[in-house]
């Protein structure tokens, strides 16, 4: 892949004035506040089964989530802005400065969440404050990414930068575990009626606490070397450029982020409907919720402990091979086990089916952030990462939700596969185009 656009002044400094302890400290900081806003924005989906009746009433159980999808899927929409203006926000007053900005728009986000009345309360006012929630909440994610993603990449040393970045999906995993396993405890604690009436609410009370802590953190880190020692450059936070110089960068992470981003979607934050929804399950009619919840819980914690492991192994063999092996095998297999899925009748073999798919994913959510960083120098690199990754969440990720749920009502539930498949295969034939960033990476700094 060309070096369009590489700048000549900017040559490999060290990280200037941090111990390794330091450094160390930073990169754990930057990815804690990633497990807050994850955390955040997936307790809608680990709940949404709860909330559903008490913003959206009436109706069958598909049409109520297919309903609250909706916002969830807006909040992707609005993604892209988040990832614009945090981007840009990010690459003129610094990484730590958008990282703080982006965990206090999630925070309120969360807090609106909690509160909203009920539509039995104040009627068509609840799904619009719903989604004006998510909305923010979507704003929030957008720059997180890009800024956590540029932030960790930055700060991690040139040999272990594979390894680190895996630990930017492992907080995010685990934010998404966190919420699955909140769950799993309430459904224990609380009656199915308290759920619906309460209970949801309390994963949002938790993750805006969360928030003011990782705040409390985020103030206290140090910039990043990159940021420091790149100078006022003229072209510092100007967007625009990744179309015009960038071009081709801009469009490899497009379309590794549809591929990788449904794909991820739909095997974990969908799953647990999906097991409920659609696979046959003991009696013929789906798993109970509770099972759904144990069954991608354990996925959720093999998923997160596999991440470091092959970042680490993009850091002996190079980002291409992974790449090329995560998007091959998820296009060959996705549609087969997704109709096996569907057939399981016992929780081992639901877990046993969804496992390998998840397992050939782990070679693109274990080096995204990395790969992403790797094409663009540091005035342009926050923006770079976050702004075309934004786009292909909110066309790709932010639907297989509701996209999924529409072709099941219509009777038609397979072609979902088709799709994810038919965006893991672009994704391949990106992997087999592009350059090893390892090798031709534009992040200087040692």
């Amino acid at each position: 892949m060309a070096e369009t656009g590489a700048t000549s002044d900017l040559s490999p400094v060290g990280a200037v004035g941090l111990t390794p302890m330091q450094r160390l400290r930073n990169i754990l900081g930057g990815s804690a506040g990633n497990f807050v806003e994850w955390f955040d924005w997936f307790a809608y989906v680990s709940f949404a089964i709860y909330f559903s009746s008490a913003i959206f009433p009436g109706d069958d159980q598909t049409t109520r989530l297919l309903k609250t999808y909706l916002p969830f899927a807006l909040g992707f929409v609005a993604r892209p802005l988040g990832a614009y203006l945090m981007g840009v926000y990010a690459d003129k007053a610094g990484r730590k400065a958008a990282l703080t900005l982006s965990v206090s728009l999630m925070c309120a986000g969360s807090l609106m969440i909690a509160l909203i009345p009920t539509s039995g309360q104040i009627g068509l006012l609840a799904p619009l404050l719903l989604t004006v929630a998510r909305i923010a909440q979507g704003l929030s994610v957008g720059g997180e990414y890009g800024a956590s993603a540029t932030y960790v990449s930055e700060m991690s040393s040139r040999k272990h930068r594979g390894f680190w970045s895996g630990f930017l999906y492992v907080t995010l995993i685990a934010g998404q575990l966190a919420a699955v396993l909140l769950l799993v405890i309430l459904q224990q604690l609380l009656t199915e009626a308290q759920l619906q009436a309460w209970g949801w609410r309390i994963p949002f009370v938790i993750g805006a606490m969360f928030a003011v802590v990782v705040f409390w953190i985020r103030m206290r880190m140090h910039e990043t070397p990159a940021f420091a020692t790149a100078g006022e450059h003229e072209s510092r936070g100007k967007s625009m450029m990744l179309f015009t110089h960038y071009p081709r960068e801009t469009a490899m992470i497009f379309v590794l982020t549809a591929g990788g981003g449904a794909a991820f979607y739909f095997f974990t934050t969908y799953m647990k409907d999906f097991l409920v929804n659609s696979a046959a399950g003991p009696t013929g009619d789906g798993f109970g919720k509770e099972a759904a919840a144990l069954i991608t819980t354990a996925l959720l914690v093999c998923f997160m402990a596999m991440q470091p492991l092959v970042g680490w192994l993009s850091d002996q063999v190079g980002r291409r091979p992974i790449l090329i092996a995560s998007f091959g095998l998820g296009a060959l297999m996705t549609y087969p086990i997704s109709m096996a899925i569907m057939a399981a009748t016992t929780a081992s073999q639901a877990f046993l089916l969804c496992l390998p798919p998840l397992v050939a994913l782990t070679g693109y959510t274990a080096i995204s952030a990395i790969i992403k960083a790797e094409l663009f120098p540091a005035h342009l690199r926050a923006s770079g990462v976050a702004v075309p990754y934004a786009l292909a969440q909110a066309l790709f990720g932010g639907n297989v939700g509701t996209t999924a749920l529409s072709l099941k009502k219509a009777g038609h539930e397979p072609v979902m596969f088709w799709i994810i498949a038919g965006l893991l295969a672009a994704g391949l034939v990106v992997a087999m185009l592009m350059r090893d960033t390892r090798r031709h990476s534009l992040i200087l700094e040692d």
